[in-house]
């Protein structure tokens, strides 16, 4: 079965994982920028960073056939730094035209502190400036709650960015059912050890459905999957689910989300085998 991953850090990935991926069925990945491992010291480590997911990234994606698209931010880990982060975003119209950037993302919180609410706030400015669509990080553990109510009284706050334009990432079962009632769309991150498996996962779309909702591996630094997503596909035919539910969520939803962006130029793997 085809399928997008649609929130996957790859710059953390080797270049066997696309290979991995494309195997499995992988037609397309989006990648949001996010914390390299470090916290950055200079606006000039976010320009080379945006370089890479807008230049070479989308080219080694294409040595295994898979298309690469990408968004643009400052993550919230970094946020705490306020004058960095209003340099950062200060640079991110120069990149955000480029072919395959589908906007903001991914932005949010992290600890819930007052900082990460002020970059949080700015990024969406910039958003409902541009008229982007937004990808946003929730906090882990602990703080998931709080933080997500916090991230949704402030979208809530404005009328310039539409919730079907905002994907709010890392929900869980005590997360998921605020953000969809209030119109967003929803990720579940499939994580061996934190976050969502792809049993829970399964369990979250049975009770709540499959509309608006996408699910993705993250596979960023630390212990991750690339291949979670497939996982996900094995765990719902396992549940006798058909084959048409399953593709709604592994690639339907997150090609009716991305198609809201001009730049989301998809090829159908059907035309590419045919090219």
């Amino acid at each position: 079965m085809y399928y997008i991953d649609p929130h996957v850090h790859m710059v953390s990935r080797t270049t066997d994982d696309y290979e991995r991926m494309a195997r499995m069925g992988c037609v397309a990945v989006s990648e949001p920028a996010f914390w390299a491992g470090f916290d950055r010291g200079t606006v000039e480590g976010f320009r080379d960073y945006f370089n890479q997911l807008t230049g070479f990234e989308p080219k080694r994606a294409g040595w295994s056939g898979i298309q690469h698209y990408t968004w643009m931010c400052i993550n919230a880990k970094e946020a705490e730094n306020v004058s960095l982060a209003r340099e950062v975003i200060a640079i991110i119209p120069e990149f955000i035209s480029a072919p395959g950037v589908l906007g903001i993302g991914e932005i949010g919180l992290n600890k819930n502190t007052p900082n990460e609410s002020t970059v949080f706030r700015e990024h969406l400015d910039l958003a409902a400036k541009l008229n982007e669509l937004v990808l946003i990080h929730t906090p882990h553990l602990q703080d998931k709650y709080k933080g997500t109510r916090m991230i949704v009284d402030m979208l809530k706050e404005r009328n310039d960015i539409p919730p079907h334009r905002v994907c709010i990432d890392h929900v869980e079962e005590h997360t998921v059912r605020f953000a969809k009632e209030n119109g967003f769309w929803c990720g579940m991150t499939l994580y061996p050890t934190t976050k969502c498996t792809p049993a829970r996962a399964a369990d979250i779309i049975e009770q709540f459905g499959d509309d608006r909702i996408l699910v993705n591996s993250a596979g960023d630094w630390g212990p991750s999957n690339p291949l979670a997503v497939p996982d996900f596909i094995q765990e719902m035919k396992r549940r006798g689910h058909s084959d048409a539910k399953i593709k709604k969520v592994v690639y339907d939803n997150p090609l009716e989300f991305f198609s809201q962006c001009a730049r989301f130029q998809f090829t159908p793997p059907e035309q590419q085998r045919k090219g």
